[in-house]
């Protein structure tokens, strides 16, 4: 052991203990004083390392009835029971939390140990390993309290704890910017082929909101009907498989680990990756969505992959509607194309033949253009995010052992402009 370092048990410098039921009647409402998260929850993106947002709240009144306490900021939650237990994931705090009877938290003494430290260790343990139980395993306030840690002391372990969370706040940050990026790209698809918000304001006198004299040159100043309602005049109904081609994934014959992405590239399902395979099936940018069990969900992937049997790949005829298309299919009503009898189903043909507004090209290169360059800066922000989970994920069991000082890891990082 590192010099000055102890070795503690885990119940010896935190409290543990497991959330509460939690009713139907008080399930749903999706503001409140405190979140109540779920095993679930941490599957939110703004979750990723702390819980931050959850699909319920709770109120005062509602703690009264659920005769429990809130989780202070600083504690780290994770999933006590099933599968979500195996999945070996927590959760830092950074508000006052209520958690479901299926999570269990605990909170550190801190006095002794640093709370984001605390975090950190906690993630170098396999839960798994002190689960009891056999086809349903669980974990109980014993098994847990009998883990060791390392302590260093506090200024170290707080050294520790920036050096690391310095990687996780830059990822979050990286988050964060994206999420308003495709906001962004989102508001301009909505304006311009949803609302028609150019078009509307030249018919009205005025000049396009945002727009320069160029761009709202391509843009017409009157309306004709359609069968999809008024749609500026010179464009025209069309589907999307005038715009694209649609095919099926395609089952892989070999997978490897989803803890296992060196192996090679994702296998992507009707939720996101779901393992790794060792070659792409598709290098060029592409569009996904759920075909068989998981309908609605739309994804834009730009690094090659591995589209599952239980997907439709949608490839853009023109790279110049990849940006249009993607927006286009978030407005499909998927749960009315559902062909399946008894799990849901989307067929190649029902997506091709989805009507949507079609534009003149010139205001499709225009939008590709403008969207473009925000989807260009969250895919560099996206494998920036990758590349510091590298380090991080490098870096921390060796802060944590003692293997590497702080000075080294500053170093280190120094190194590599981070």
């Amino acid at each position: 052991m590192v010099g000055d370092w102890l070795e503690v048990s885990l119940g010896d410098v935190c409290a543990m203990r497991a959330g509460c039921v939690f009713p139907p009647r008080l399930q749903g409402k999706t503001a409140g004083v405190y979140p109540l998260a779920k095993v679930s929850d941490m599957n939110l993106a703004s979750n990723t390392v702390c819980i931050r947002d959850a699909n319920n709240w709770v109120d005062e009144a509602d703690i009264a009835q659920l005769r429990t306490m809130p989780f202070v900021p600083g504690a780290t939650v994770f999933a006590k029971i099933g599968e979500g237990l195996k999945q070996n994931r927590l959760r830092y705090l950074v508000q006052e939390t209520i958690i479901d009877n299926n999570m269990m938290g605990a909170t550190p003494d801190t006095t002794r140990v640093d709370s984001r430290f605390f975090f950190y260790s906690l993630s170098q343990f396999d839960f798994a390993e002190v689960a009891g139980g056999t086809a349903l395993p669980y974990l109980t306030v014993s098994a847990l309290s009998s883990l060791t840690l390392k302590l260093p002391p506090l200024p170290e372990q707080r050294a520790i704890a920036h050096v690391v969370g310095a990687l996780d706040d830059k990822i979050e940050l990286n988050r964060r910017t994206n999420e308003t990026l495709e906001a962004i790209a989102q508001a301009i698809f909505k304006s311009w082929f949803v609302d028609f918000d150019p078009a509307r304001a030249k018919m009205e006198g005025r000049r396009p909101f945002g727009m320069d004299a160029a761009t709202a040159a391509l843009f017409p100043d009157s309306f004709v009907d359609s069968p999809l309602g008024g749609i500026p005049k010179g464009w025209r109904v069309g589907t999307l498989g005038e715009l694209a081609d649609v095919t099926s994934g395609k089952r892989p014959d070999e997978r490897v680990s989803q803890s296992m992405p060196e192996a090679g590239v994702p296998l992507w399902g009707g939720n996101g990756p779901m393992a790794y395979v060792r070659e792409p099936l598709f290098s060029q940018p592409i569009l996904l969505t759920g075909r068989v069990g998981t309908l609605g969900s739309v994804f834009r992937i730009t690094s090659p992959c591995w589209p599952s049997d239980n997907t439709l790949v949608v490839l853009p005829k023109e790279p110049i509607a990849y940006q249009y298309l993607f927006f286009q299919m978030w407005r499909i009503d998927f749960d009315a194309l559902n062909r399946g009898s008894t799990q849901p189903l989307l067929t190649q043909t029902d997506l091709k033949a989805q009507t949507i507004p079609t534009p003149p090209r010139t205001v499709l290169q225009e939008f590709h253009k403008n969207a473009g360059g925000l989807f260009n800066r969250i895919d560099r922000a996206e494998e920036e995010s990758r590349t510091l989970a590298a380090i991080r994920d490098a870096l921390l069991p060796k802060l944590i052992s003692g293997e590497m000082r702080v000075r080294d890891a500053e170093r280190f990082l120094k190194e590599r402009g981070l």
